[in-house]
Parts: structure tokens; C-alpha cells; sequence
């Protein structure tokens, strides 16, 4: 009975733990644009901030994904296969052994192919 109860346990702890975790998607860099990111510098000397802003295409939707931090100015290959995974609006994967940490900024559906 006691040996019963542990493995059901177990299986439940196995279980619950496999759940929480965000599964990966497969996704491609399809695209990557410059954008504003705001300013730095004080009232005389301003200087305007680009970031980069990339869209990841799953077959139903498409991220625009920007990095968190302008010092973080990395280049992206496009076309190229990504596996990531979400965290609330951010976005995590792994690319040429690096690891990424982007923000979401938007989302949006991709068309059926044929309509």
C-alpha cells in the first residue's frame, strides 16, 4: 500500500513538473528592421537609440520581437531555424551557441496559405 501511494506520488511530481514548462516552438527569422528605442544623453546633447526588431514566423503566428537592451546589438541570421520558448512577453532561444532573451512587442496571426 505504502509502495502504491510513493509511486503515484512520484508520477503526479514527474507530471506537474512536465506541465509547468513553457514547450518549445519551432520558428524561423524571417525578417529584421531598425527601429527607434528611445534616447540618451542629457538636454543639450541628445543622441537617438536603434534597436533591432526581428519577426519570428511559427505556421500560425508571426512575433515581433525586439532586444531588451540597446548595448545588446547583436545580428541575427535570417532564414534562420530557431527553437524557443515563451516566458510571459519574452522570448528565449538558442542560436550559433549563444543564448537570447528578446522582448515580444507584438503578435500577430499568419494567413492560411490559399485564401
Amino acid at each position: 500500500m505504502k509502495k502504491t501511494i510513493s509511486t503515484a506520488l512520484v508520477v503526479l511530481t514527474l507530471a506537474a513538473a512536465v506541465l509547468a514548462g513553457n514547450p518549445p516552438m519551432a520558428g524561423t527569422i524571417v525578417s529584421e528592421n531598425s527601429v527607434d528605442c528611445g534616447t540618451k544623453g542629457n538636454k543639450k546633447k541628445q543622441q537617438d537609440l536603434v534597436c533591432q526588431e526581428y519577426v519570428v514566423r511559427t505556421t500560425t503566428t508571426e512575433y515581433h520581437i525586439r532586444q531588451q537592451k540597446q548595448k545588446d546589438q547583436s545580428l541575427l541570421p535570417m532564414n534562420s531555424s530557431i527553437e524557443f520558448t515563451m516566458d510571459k512577453d519574452k522570448m528565449k532561444f538558442k542560436l550559433n551557441g549563444s543564448n537570447y532573451e528578446f522582448l515580444v512587442v507584438s503578435e500577430t496571426a499568419v494567413a492560411a496559405a490559399g485564401k
